[in-house]
């Protein structure tokens, strides 16, 4: 995700501000640029200074209609993705007239792309404003909007198994498909890549932890299985689940809290020293935040209604639409951002954009989903099938050994390639009964 150059928040605490440190590092020729764009020296428009929405008493203020393509301007020019927003109002018609599920589908998925780009922006936008630590927290809140957006949406339909799927994932889409197309298209460039691994085997040790959260419920599941009391007590399942969602929470607090306060000199080689002032005051932030997320929850709410029909008449099964489909949505933009960062040689941001994403889905967003699935009385659980533990563990098994040396080159991104190809390719025949 391209996005304009601003300031770096001192949040690289925060797993999610890495996202928008990164979009920041890849830009090297603005989108908005001082002749095309806005310009701080510019007092025709009666914007003197970088941030839209901000007055200046030595300038005439600018008229509303001015005040409106400015910031409009700094939104769609944010990212070439933004080319899709097109794509918005009519998935909103189509689902809304009840067109053909594959057109709805699709439309749709395209059309939550650009919205999931810029929410981003915004959300980075929004942390330069309020310091380091409310700025991680935001970032890290807002990172996996869209995924949770999506997922909020299919727990409340009752697609337990497309939450779970989707969740699952995100994380093997940015383990493996992201972080290896980083190693690999940095690796045609550079014979080897070197970074500090310090923040690598954290995130990934953290990532162990979470795998091993989804191992134990498995475990207990297939013991109560053989047990001699009466079989699978789902009650003891959705405890034990539920219980462990708030274990995982914990940790990840604490993560934040380590990051942020008693470690932050570890994650100092992937922070900037460059400032430049936001582009958008906190109430155009705000605003749009608030009308992205309207904007993406609709879309979702369509794409998910869409699935049935689409399971019906293609065979799909709703595992491999929720497991390698619709992260793609979400992620997408992120994709990109990785991918660049890599090309310039920058691995600390490239793998804290992987790495941080993927652990913010398996210790914040998948034990949250299991506690708002309490409140909302639907019975989503930390139990996933044996096959889709298995491959979460052999994923990050094979994730550590590549990260584990400090050194990375294209034959260890095409290996991570090859894995994810594997396992999209087992789950397009994996049964959803299962």
């Amino acid at each position: 995700m391209v996005r304009p150059p601003g300031p770096r928040t001192n949040s690289a605490a925060s797993t999610g501000s890495l996202l928008g440190r990164a979009a920041a590092d890849i830009e090297s020729t603005p989108l908005i640029d001082a002749n095309g764009g806005i310009d701080d020296s510019d007092e025709s428009n009666g914007l003197v200074g970088s941030e839209i929405g901000m007055d200046d008493s030595h300038a005439n203020p600018p008229t509303a209609m001015q005040y409106l393509i400015n910031i409009f301007r700094v939104l769609l020019l944010s990212s070439y993705v933004n080319i899709l927003l097109v794509f918005v109002p009519v998935g909103i018609i189509l689902g809304a007239l009840d067109m053909s599920a594959y057109l709805v589908f699709v439309v749709n998925f395209l059309a939550i792309i650009p919205l999931a780009s810029l929410l981003g922006f915004v959300t980075e936008e929004l942390a330069k404003h309020v310091g380091q630590t409310l700025g991680g927290l935001l970032n890290a809140t807002f990172g996996n909007a869209v995924e949770l957006i999506v997922s909020i949406v299919a727990l409340a339909k009752g697609e337990i198994l497309i939450v779970q799927a989707s969740m699952l994932g995100s994380i093997l889409s940015n383990i493996l498909l992201v972080l290896g197309c980083c190693f690999f298209a940095g690796g045609m460039i550079f014979q080897e890549q070197t970074f500090s691994n310090i923040v690598a085997q954290t995130m990934s040790s953290l990532m162990a932890l979470a795998t091993a959260s989804l191992l134990i419920p498995a475990a207990f599941r297939a013991t109560l299985d053989d047990s001699l009391d009466g079989g699978i007590d789902e009650h003891r399942m959705l405890a034990v689940s539920r219980g462990t969602a708030i274990v995982l929470l914990i940790i990840y607090v604490l993560y934040l809290f380590f990051q942020l306060r008693t470690h932050v000199t570890l994650f100092e080689t992937i922070e900037s020293s460059d400032e430049e002032p936001p582009s958008l005051s906190v109430f155009v932030c705000l605003f749009s935040l608030t009308a992205i997320t309207i904007a993406v929850s609709v879309c979702a709410d369509y794409l998910v209604g869409s699935v049935d029909s689409i399971v019906k008449t293609t065979g799909l099964s709703k595992t491999f639409i929720g497991l390698i489909i619709i992260p793609i949505v979400g992620n997408a933009a992120e994709h990109v951002t990785a991918v660049m960062v890599a090309m310039k040689n920058k691995m600390e941001l490239a793998i804290g954009v992987a790495l941080g994403s993927s652990m913010q889905i398996a210790l914040f967003l998948t034990p949250f989903l299991v506690i708002l699935g309490w409140i909302m009385n639907q019975p989503m659980s930390l139990f996933f099938s044996t096959f889709e533990t298995a491959v979460l563990f052999v994923s990050v098994f094979i994730t550590n050994a590549q990260i584990q040396d400090g050194i990375s080159n294209w034959l260890e991104g095409a290996m991570l390639l090859g894995t994810y190809m594997i396992i999209a390719i087992a789950f397009f025949f994996y049964p959803s009964s299962l």
